[in-house]
């Protein structure tokens, strides 16, 4: 008879345990709050930006950091090569790669869900299609399909949210799938099968919230992959189209100017940079609690 005692957890795991969990609300609680701040940095945009983001001053072209301007405002981050307002355009930046980050992280998040849900839960023919599917887009570099996709639809928006969407759904739809496999195995899907339920019904009603955890978790991970690739898009000139300012096209403005008049990239850079860093830690922590095998439980 195979022994029901559970296997020991290591030392030094049961000891890292309770630190993370210990640190785990601080975190959360920064990292909560920088996006906040930044969201609403971003929504305030109009009335935070000292100048306007797509104004041009040849006058003021390559001005390094100031407190003080003899024209107006004070350029705290400097100008670019074409005299517009650096803080201004960040501020404004951040605009599109929330907008973006957040549009996508939905699209793929409902796509994948329901995929991953259907592949789970029917198996048979839907979950070999879908998951060939899958590992078809893991095989196929993003980057050519991103090109692919603009070069018909063309460089716009919409068009941005819906290659960075669907470019994430494969990591809802595994996920999912491997959790539904061992649901619907369980005693209680049996039960209501025998009174009566539908599977539509057992789906949204009894295994849907049992993996919203895992859905939760993946979304904050996938918002921080889906801000640095609208970043890197953007750099390539197959994103955010100009005048509209990113931190991805700004980076890109700015490689030519890094030995003269290196605030033009760095300072997006480093604001893309912090903030992948703060969301994918939140994500990161939101796994170990949400995830009892992660907990020693």
């Amino acid at each position: 008879m195979a022994s029901s005692i559970p296997a020991p957890v290591p030392a030094e795991a049961a000891r890292a345990g309770p630190a993370r969990r210990r640190r785990g609300p601080w975190l959360a609680a920064a990292g909560g709050a920088f996006v906040a701040a930044l969201v609403l940095a971003a929504v305030a945009a109009p009335w935070l930006a000292p100048r306007d983001p797509i104004r041009q001053s040849l006058r003021a072209r390559l001005a390094a950091p100031a407190l003080a301007a003899p024209d107006g405002p004070a350029r705290l981050l400097g100008t670019d090569h074409l005299g517009r307002d650096v803080l201004s355009r960040m501020l404004y930046g951040a605009r599109v790669s929330l907008v973006v980050g957040f549009a996508a992280v939905l699209l793929g998040g409902v796509v994948g869900a329901a995929l991953g849900l259907l592949a789970g839960f029917r198996g048979g023919f839907a979950d070999t299609v879908i998951m060939t599917l899958a590992d078809a887009q893991l095989a196929f570099p993003f980057i050519l399909l991103a090109i692919g996709i603009i070069a018909v639809l063309g460089p716009s928006f919409p068009t941005l949210i819906v290659v960075i969407g669907l470019s994430g759904w494969v990591g809802y739809a595994r996920v999912l799938r491997a959790q539904v496999l061992v649901l619907r195995s369980r005693e209680f899907v049996d039960a209501i099968y025998a009174l009566g339920g539908s599977a539509a019904r057992i789906v949204l009603r009894h295994i849907l919230p049992n993996v919203t955890s895992s859905i939760v978790v993946i979304a904050t991970l996938e918002l921080a992959r889906a801000i640095v690739l609208e970043a890197t898009l953007s750099f390539l000139g197959l994103g955010v189209q100009p005048p509209t300012p990113s931190w991805g096209g700004m980076i890109h403005e700015g490689r030519e100017y890094l030995d003269s008049a290196w605030w033009i990239s760095t300072c997006p850079g480093l604001a893309l940079m912090l903030t992948s860093l703060v969301v994918s830690r939140t994500g990161d922590w939101l796994r170990d609690l949400l995830d009892p095998t992660l907990r020693g439980e």
